[in-house]
């Protein structure tokens, strides 16, 4: 919506509020997608943005079932997850003075995650498996 209103903030904040957000939360992608497709503009630039957010939404609509997820009583930000990542991961790999390379921290990881769901077990029956 940037590129759309380049000046005007306000036009900004109200297409999304009209229209992508409330769609967003209702789960209408399809919504969503023919709202950004119905975007009229004589700037090439401008409509090649429209169409790879179009198409982000209508490729991503299966992760996008916010309605259905939050029945389940799951999390649609991503905050929960970027704190997970911090307290499973950054705790154990980001610690002074230590230095990992791909492979090890990779590893590291692994263990870590298995651990904290307790598949520690089977993450060594699968490593010996393989």
């Amino acid at each position: 919506m940037r590129k759309l209103y380049p000046n005007d903030k306000t036009q900004q904040q109200a297409w999304i509020n009209s229209h992508q957000k409330r769609w967003l939360d209702k789960g209408e992608i399809e919504k969503l997608v023919l709202a950004i497709r119905s975007i009229q503009s004589s700037n090439p630039e401008i409509l090649e943005k429209i169409r790879t957010e179009a198409d982000y939404f209508e490729r991503n609509a299966e992760r996008m079932r916010y309605p259905e997820f939050r029945a389940q009583h799951l999390f649609v930000g991503s905050g929960v997850i970027e704190a997970g990542c911090k307290t499973v991961i950054g705790s154990r790999l980001k610690c002074s003075g230590m230095f990992w390379t791909l492979r090890g921290a990779n590893a590291i990881i692994a263990l870590r995650c298995s651990q904290l769901n307790s598949r520690f077990e089977d993450y060594w029956a699968a490593r010996r498996a393989a």
